[in-house]
């Protein structure tokens, strides 16, 4: 069995902030099937913030998608087709297919989805990678301890909430940062933070480090770090000593060339920087989720149950469309989503 279907191919490589014309879109038939693969049909696909960095020809921890391949991403969908046994026509899957409506797999790179609620997306979002990397990054890196004060930015974002929600629940002081008062707003209504600090409505590390400190005069013990510039200037200083700081990202660089060069024209200067972490003792953690992932189906597990009764609270923000993925993105890129992004093909 065969289909066609339409697909987003990376045309040029951005410089800064990418555009449409970055972008193309590809009409395809799918090739027959041949023994152990399976033919997908997409039904989400995730957009995250790491997809940036894939477009530089860069060195990194995974190779740059090249010019005329298909814009990577994990998607979820139906099998239509299978020539691989233990997959079947109906399964639902998950597995690195791409901006695509349809997909030709190896069945060996995809599973079935380990969760049973609805919908499917969420394995996408707060069951998927995103959530697996704060649940993660936090319970690992963090290594949280009731009483203590914590600080996570992007914190309405997949990544963010899943942080900021299990902070809470150990019993952790939560201050989150955002990028509007409607997401701070979110923050502290849907997911509990007791704090949320919109960092637009400062101009300066300083400025915001001064806020941080007006809520948090006791200091932050542990620094989720997804965002970078501003917000690591301004956290930093107001580390207490033995913190920890769990690195999953730094949104905030992505869009100022391969690996954050942009980084060089912050205030926090390297020697600066370095003092910080060498006199307040800190643990500074970078991790790629991937490396873990022997550990999903231990998240799946103690995190699902929550998502199910409703304790653990989720936002999706959802695109309908393949045509309009290019567009979503460079805006998820510049914070005007609400909640995990994903396309609706």
């Amino acid at each position: 069995m065969s289909g066609t279907g339409k697909r987003v191919i990376l045309s040029s490589r951005p410089v800064g902030l990418p555009t449409l014309d970055n972008f193309s879109f590809e009409s395809f038939s799918t090739p027959p099937l041949t023994a152990g693969q399976v033919l997908v049909k997409v039904a989400h696909f995730s957009l995250d913030p790491y997809m940036r960095g894939r477009m530089d020809d860069a060195r990194s921890y995974a190779p740059p998608i090249q010019i005329g391949s298909v814009m990577e991403a994990g998607a979820v969908g139906c099998v239509e087709a299978s020539a691989c046994e233990g997959l079947e026509v109906g399964d639902w899957v998950y597995g690195r297919m791409g901006w695509t409506d349809l997909a030709v797999i190896e069945g060996g790179l995809v599973q079935k989805l380990p969760i049973s609620i609805e919908p499917k997306s969420l394995a996408l979002g707060v069951l998927g990678m995103p959530g697996f990397t704060g649940w993660w990054g936090l319970t690992q890196h963090g290594r949280p301890k009731a009483g203590e004060t914590l600080v996570v930015g992007a914190v309405t974002g997949s990544v963010g909430s899943m942080v900021a929600q299990l902070s809470k629940k150990l019993g952790l002081k939560t201050i989150g940062i955002a990028g509007s008062e409607e997401k701070c707003a979110l923050a502290v209504d849907k997911f509990g933070v007791d704090h949320c600090l919109n960092h637009k409505s400062f101009n300066t590390p300083e400025a915001l480090s001064a806020a941080l400190e007006a809520v948090a005069p006791e200091g932050v013990d542990i620094y989720f770090e997804n965002v970078g510039g501003k917000l690591f200037e301004a956290v930093i200083p107001r580390m207490n000593e033995h913190g920890r700081i769990p690195v999953c990202g730094m949104i905030s660089w992505y869009n100022e060339g391969s690996m954050g060069t942009g980084a060089l024209t912050e205030t926090l200067s390297t020697p600066h920087l370095w003092r910080n972490i060498l006199v307040r003792k800190l643990s500074v953690n970078g991790f790629i989720i991937s490396d873990h992932w022997s550990n999903y189906l231990q998240f799946v597990r103690e995190i699902e149950p929550l998502v199910e009764s409703g304790t653990l609270k989720y936002l999706e923000d959802e695109v309908a469309g393949i045509e309009k993925a290019p567009s979503a993105f460079i805006g998820l890129l510049q914070g005007h989503n609400l909640g995990k992004l994903v396309v609706a093909v």
